[in-house]
């Protein structure tokens, strides 16, 4: 199992998160019933198909250990195993969220070793 995994959502949605303690989910994770995250593999690709061009992001890096039998990896695109984690994302298992800023030519930039 991957010892972290990644959350890219909208610093605004982060900030309140961090107020409260916890994260519930974003649009997207609410709709769907489980909290999207990804490998460091999978994250630069999520980002390039569902977050293209978007500023005022934070990359929130989680460790997998924490968060028990609640974090599930099952096939999504391209049948790849995509970490889900079905329940809230407490912030004790958060290692680091950093801001996910934008490059030349519109594609975040992540930090070298989750790229």
């Amino acid at each position: 199992m991957e010892k972290a995994v990644y959350k890219i959502v909208a610093s605004e949605i982060w900030q309140a998160a961090a107020e409260t303690g916890v994260f519930e989910g974003a649009g997207i994770d609410l709709a769907d019933g489980f909290i999207h995250l990804s490998t460091a593999e999978q994250a630069v690709r999520t980002a390039e198909l569902y977050f293209a061009g978007q500023e005022g992001l934070t990359l929130v890096a989680v460790d997998t250990a924490k968060l028990g039998e609640a974090l599930v990896f099952e096939p999504s695109r391209d049948n790849a195993l995509f970490p889900h984690l079905y329940g809230p994302l407490p912030l004790s298992a958060v290692i680091w969220a950093k801001p996910l800023p934008i490059g030349e030519g519109g594609k975040h930039i992540f930090p070298e070793f989750v790229a």
